[in-house]
């Protein structure tokens, strides 16, 4: 007999209990496919609202199971599939918009940034991660470099170099106790203007379950 739905629309295998209580990262998981499934036009801001309601106060798998029956299961490289990971990524811009690399982008094996004059915001909360170790070659003068980095991303600016700029080490230390996903290795030099590594913002279910992100 075929297993029952995983709440991510994924079957179950035969031993599951979809009466077992649902925990908060049961229900995080159905948030994060009903969002991404909203982004994909397969909801509508009602079905949506309503399914979030629904998801945020279920208190077993089995109610979680329909709200997402109906949706295609999402796997770690949702929109990025066939896409390879890069060995170097190159950024070159000079007094221009913001940088800005958000969602569920490829994480390339080595960064580099040649930035003049314009904030860089890197996210590797919803990013795709395919290794252990990312180096970010940093030529920088001016505004703020960001790094917005979940539990188990661990930030290595030892080879950084800052000119008239500081780091803003905003993480507390439940971040520091979570195991490494990816060491990101600033290396060059920073000139004018901060370094910001922060944890991400809450999310609406744990801001609404009053936890922290990435709890």
């Amino acid at each position: 007999m075929p297993g029952e739905m995983s709440p991510t629309g994924k079957r179950s295998g035969p031993g599951s209990s979809p009466e077992l209580r649902a925990s908060h990262a049961d229900r995080d998981r159905v948030v994060e496919v009903l969002r991404i499934a909203a982004g994909d036009g397969l909801l509508t801001a009602e079905e949506l609202d309503e399914r979030l309601e629904a998801a945020l106060s279920a208190r077993t798998l089995n109610d979680l199971i329909p709200l997402t029956a109906d949706l295609p299961p999402v796997s770690a490289t949702a929109g990025v599939a066939g896409v390879q990971v890069k060995d170097v990524v190159r950024i070159e811009q000079v007094h221009s918009g913001a940088v800005e690399r958000t969602g569920r982008w490829v994480v390339p094996r080595r960064l580099e940034l040649a930035v003049t004059f314009c904030d860089v915001t890197l996210d590797f909360s919803d990013a795709v991660i395919t290794q252990d170790t990312l180096r970010i070659d940093v030529a920088m003068t001016g505004k703020t470099l960001t790094l917005i980095t979940p539990p188990g991303v661990v930030v290595d600016t030892d080879g950084l170099q800052l000119v008239h700029s500081r780091i803003k080490d905003r993480r507390g230390a439940a971040d520091a106790a979570a195991p490494v996903v990816l060491l990101v290795e600033l290396v060059g030099q920073k000139v004018y203007g901060p370094v910001v590594v922060r944890r991400p913002r809450r999310t609406l279910g744990q801001w609404l379950q009053r936890r922290p992100a990435g709890a």
